[in-house]
């Protein structure tokens, strides 16, 4: 089942705008075909590796599904960590924004009462890490009887982790007449078990993405302390820059810090989150494309839609905890036959991770 045109997918107005807004053309490979079969409620297991846009093949028909009349949980979404609950939370509440979706996360190192607050509101969806999600259930501060979806990422790196009997432990509280979906970039034994366990005769789908030519660019990281990355950005940025330059970050508030201490240094940079109104973005894309200004700082959902052929580097002033994102970012240069060059600044405890998506 391959539907490669989003209007296609018989999705509601609110959310085919919300997706235009935020720059989906067309669905990649994995879109094209979760996307219908979680819209006809049907438990799967995605094969899926780096940088297919998986987070966007599950967030658009929660979007879709959920009722936002009911003040009531209806999706979970299980991840591995923190940031990667806080980067599907901000997705999730872009793509459902028109329709007035939310998304709340929930994880460790957080104070629980922010959490606790948050989940008295109205939210629709929970994004959360196993063992936080096990605590506030148990707590009473998270009401799963009304859960009709779940979304298990990176089953893998939670494997990894240590995570599977939480997870168990999770799934064996919640309604047996829930959909679920896995997503996982290689599919284990231990996984396995998990799903023929806990899922209703899943569709195994394996799916193998075209990701863009990295070829055409160099993954250089730079080990830097926190203290003295925004210096090292500095160096970067005029060392490297030809043309034009994105410089990513994992948050808005981190976006706009960043861009107010450019312009301090005289850098004509511009910024680019889910903040900003609509018509406020398209203008800062239109000056960019135009080459009024050099330097763009982002979030990844707000740079989903660049396809600039003269952004010759990108600057990872965060790491992305997601490696989709990774790929994501990096691919906004060496379009156009150019050559591209991506630089991540990490900290001594990211190392291992640009490492792992072959970065030299």
């Amino acid at each position: 089942m391959v539907i490669d045109n989003f209007k296609n997918m018989k999705l509601s107005e609110e959310i085919l705008k919300a997706l235009k807004n935020l720059g989906f053309e067309k669905p990649s490979e994995v879109q094209q075909e979760v996307i219908p079969y979680m819209l006809k409620k049907r438990d799967l297991v995605v094969k899926s590796q780096t940088g297919s846009g998986k987070t966007a093949s599950f967030g658009i028909p929660l979007c879709e599904l959920v009722n936002i009349e009911e003040n009531k949980v209806k999706a979970l979404i299980l991840v591995p960590t923190r940031e990667l609950a806080m980067q599907v939370k901000e997705d999730i509440s872009n793509i459902g924004r028109l329709k007035k979706v939310r998304c709340a996360a929930i994880f460790g190192k957080q104070p629980f009462n922010e959490q606790v607050r948050e989940l008295k509101q109205r939210v629709h969806i929970v994004c959360g890490t196993p063992g936080r999600v096990i605590d506030h259930i148990e707590r009473g501060n998270l009401n799963i009887e009304n859960i009709e979806f779940v979304v298990i990422d990176e089953g893998d790196k939670m494997l990894n982790m240590g995570f599977i009997d939480q997870i168990s432990e999770v799934l064996k509280r919640l309604p047996n007449s829930k959909n679920t979906a896995l997503f996982s970039a290689t599919i284990p034994q231990e996984i396995e078990g998990l799903y023929s366990k806990y899922m209703n005769d899943p569709l195994v789908l394996n799916i193998k993405s075209k990701v863009f030519n990295r070829d055409k660019i160099i993954e250089k990281y730079i080990s830097v302390d926190k203290e003295e990355k925004f210096k090292f950005l500095l160096k970067s940025l005029y060392a490297w820059t030809d043309e034009s330059a994105i410089i990513f970050c994992n948050t808005k508030d981190s976006v706009k810090n960043l861009s107010t201490l450019l312009k301090k240094e005289k850098i004509n940079a511009r910024e680019l989150h889910g903040d900003m109104e609509q018509k406020e973005r398209l203008s800062t894309m239109d000056s960019f494309k135009n080459k009024e200004f050099k330097v763009l700082v982002a979030t990844d959902i707000a740079a989903r839609g660049i396809h600039i052929n003269h952004i010759t580097n990108v600057f990872n002033y965060e790491v992305p905890m997601e490696k989709e994102s990774y790929v994501h970012r990096i691919g906004r240069s060496g379009r156009d036959n150019k050559k591209g060059l991506a630089i991540s600044l990490v900290g001594k405890m990211k190392i291992d991770f640009t490492r792992d998506r072959g970065v030299h």
